[in-house]
């Protein structure tokens, strides 16, 4: 009878032993599932940084070409004004010189007003648009129309 009592409580502590095997590898697989589901989560964390990063990069590069082409636009259009400004030579020298004194007269006449709301009107916003306007007009008027040197 003992050895059949042995043999039970053999069976039951195999049993028992299996079966606390059993939850350890349950738990075990759980924090091991759990651990790679941090890691992936990582892992998708720094894809999601990497893309957003090449979508900064993507937007800054078209922001300069779309820069570059508006500086393009810019040069064309004074090479174009530029181009206008020597096919004047073809009338009479009387015609031409008119011509060519509208650009200086109406400058002097842009800063006349400007003069004149710059000591009338208070208001800033006011004034420094007219500077702004007066400004940029001179020089796009006068900006790169020096005589060009002739060659030999």
């Amino acid at each position: 009878m003992a050895d059949i009592l042995g043999l039970g409580l053999d069976a039951a502590a195999g049993g028992a032993f299996g079966l606390i095997g059993t939850a350890l590898g349950r738990v075990a697989g759980f924090f091991e599932r759990r651990q790679t589901h941090a890691q992936e989560v990582r892992q998708w964390s720094h894809e999601l940084a990497l893309h957003e990063l090449q979508m900064k990069a993507r937007q800054q590069e078209t922001e300069m070409q779309m820069a570059i082409e508006a500086q393009q636009g810019s040069w064309a259009g004074l090479e174009a004004s530029i181009n206008a400004d020597r096919a004047l030579g073809q009338g009479s020298q009387w015609v031409v010189n008119t011509l060519r004194l509208v650009r200086p007269s109406l400058t002097l006449l842009l800063w006349l007003i400007t003069a004149y709301i710059f000591a009338v009107t208070k208001q800033d916003t006011i004034i420094e648009a007219a500077v702004f306007a007066a400004t940029a007009a001179t020089l796009w008027w006068f900006g790169d129309r020096a005589p060009k040197p002739r060659s030999m």
